[in-house]
């Protein structure tokens, strides 16, 4: 039985949207060209990072966001807030925990989103980030820190993300259900290939688990 449910971070909960319409405007190309050459990213399994050199070759991003930070140290620049949140977020969260199911969050995150994801007041039980615990999805032993702070065993919990490759294929190696969300770029092509059949599940919006679970006993 499932007791447990764990939700990726970005374009499971964050819309990225903002977030790449900054950078696009920091590079000095349109917001249809950054997004567009990021879901060729997602089409050809590269990762996001692929998309900075495609648009800017040879661009170190690291010095790229220092420079930023100094520039706009008050803006939000490659991070995100609570009005990022998908609209379906709050809600659904919450009524899982209230049908009596453990709400952990847990995601590749640098160090700051996590202070960013506290000052939103999700209804969840934990947030951890992959920088926080210094490893990240899709190794192995991002799973076992997911089951190590839940205090379960892998099959009581349920892992939620957008993508194949970085969530719910290595979450199910690990033991775990799996729902794949069909939300952002990644989701949706995701969700169209033969792999996305071995998830226990493939939902288009969070408010649809509340339907799908037991909740448990």
């Amino acid at each position: 039985m499932i007791r447990a449910i764990v939700f990726d971070v970005g374009e499971t909960l964050i819309d990225e949207t903002r977030i790449w319409s900054r950078w696009a405007d920091r590079l000095g190309v349109s917001r249809l060209t950054f997004m567009g050459v990021l879901g060729g990213m997602a089409a050809l399994d590269r990762s996001h990072r692929d998309a900075f050199e495609v648009v800017r070759p040879g661009l170190d991003v690291r010095a790229e966001m220092a420079a930023w930070r100094r520039e706009d140290p008050d803006g939000l620049r490659e991070n995100f807030d609570g009005e990022d949140l998908y609209p379906d977020v709050r809600e659904s969260l919450a009524e899982l925990r209230k049908l009596g199911f453990q709400v952990i969050v847990a995601g590749n995150q640098p160090v700051q989103a996590y202070d960013a994801l506290v000052a939103m007041e999700l209804p969840v039980d934990a947030i951890y980030t992959s920088d926080g615990w210094g490893v990240s999805k899709p190794q192995p032993g991002f799973f076992a820190r997911v089951a190590e702070a839940a205090g379960r065993v892998p099959g009581e919990i349920l892992y939620v993300g957008d993508r194949l490759d970085n969530d719910v294929l290595p979450a199910g190696r690990a033991g775990m259900r799996t729902a794949l969300l069909r939300r952002g770029p990644w989701g949706y092509l995701h969700a169209d290939r033969p792999e996305a059949a071995g998830c226990d599940f493939v939902i288009d919006g969070l408010g649809e688990l509340a339907g799908l679970l037991s909740p448990p006993s």
